[in-house]
């Protein structure tokens, strides 16, 4: 008698490496890697930073950000929350759209429930974020984030986005890799049996843009909640700021969930192997962009290597 053999509904059985991988792996990796690359060297933070970031921050409080002190608790969490959402295109955070991806190709295959992936994410970033409120709480005023001394060179400030934006980046890229398949999983057991395990670490990784994040709204609400050593502040200020980084990138995923039709998870489905090339094109793109962004192209900046930028 035949062995019937149980085949996974979904095609794809969880996108951190469980394949179906593209034929030309290698090459999909190097265009995503060289995308990354190129995207570093036109990046232009003050554009980002102050046209985009700082209108939006503006017209969203009705007053100036950066002029205006924080006058309270309740102030500073609306103040943590809108300067969260206006800095969703900045180069600090720019590598959270690479979990769009991901996020649809979820949805390939069957009718599922796209708040259920969001959950995950928001579980893992919330979990960094809220841990880093509480230490910025209580140690906050003697972290280099607190520091706005200047120098000539690499200050501990720049050293600790470094270290953060590196950590991440790396990982993004490890993920990428993974979910081509050019890298096996080494912990497929348990993305196995945890298929959920992959969209909470990549939540992890947005929360943890908050230890190194540079961004001058960010800054302010960092320095408030230092000096208020208040734990129950900094856990929410800092939640809300990462919660409002994401909300451009829910409502693009729920876009191509809902708006679409079902045609994009119809396409993704029709070549299972899509998943992969989508899902790890776009964590190569992320990866590579902060990686070479905070780490190398800050060294550029400063004089200490050559690295191609243009200034616009």
């Amino acid at each position: 008698m035949a062995v019937r053999q149980h085949l996974p509904a979904h095609p794809q059985a969880g996108f951190f490496g469980a394949g179906p991988y593209p034929a030309r792996r290698a090459a999909i990796a190097l265009i995503a890697v060289l995308a990354g690359f190129a995207l570093t060297a036109i990046w232009s933070a003050p554009f980002v930073d102050s046209v985009i970031g700082d209108s939006v921050a503006n017209g969203l409080l009705g007053y100036d950000a950066k002029a205006t002190p924080i006058s309270g608790v309740v102030a500073g969490t609306l103040f943590a929350f809108v300067s969260g959402l206006a800095g969703s295109f900045t180069a600090c955070n720019i590598a959270a759209f690479g979990a769009v991806a991901p996020l649809v190709g979820d949805q390939a295959g069957e009718k599922r429930n796209p708040f259920k992936p969001l959950g995950w994410i928001a579980a893992g970033m919330l979990t960094v974020s809220i841990v880093y409120g509480v230490i910025v709480a209580i140690v906050g005023t003697r972290m280099p984030q607190f520091s706005t001394a200047q120098t000539t060179g690499l200050s501990p400030r720049s050293i600790q986005s470094m270290v953060a934006f590196g950590v991440v980046g790396l990982v993004f890229l490890a993920m990428g890799l993974i979910a081509l398949g050019i890298v096996r999983n080494p912990f497929e057991s348990f993305t196995r049996r945890h298929p959920a395990a992959p969209l909470v670490l990549m939540g992890a990784l947005i929360g943890g843009f908050l230890i190194g994040r540079p961004y001058p709204l960010f800054r302010i609400m960092f320095r408030s909640a230092a000096e208020q050593h208040n734990v129950l502040y900094g856990a929410a200020a800092f939640a809300l700021q990462s919660l409002g980084n994401i909300v451009v990138m829910a409502v693009l995923f729920l876009v191509l969930t809902y708006a679409t039709g079902g045609r994009v998870q119809r396409w993704l489905a029709a070549k299972p192997a899509r998943i992969a090339t989508v899902t790890g094109a776009a964590l190569l793109v992320g990866g590579t962009f902060t990686l070479l962004y905070w780490d190398v192209r800050v060294l550029g900046r400063l004089g200490y290597i050559w690295f191609p930028m243009v200034n616009w």
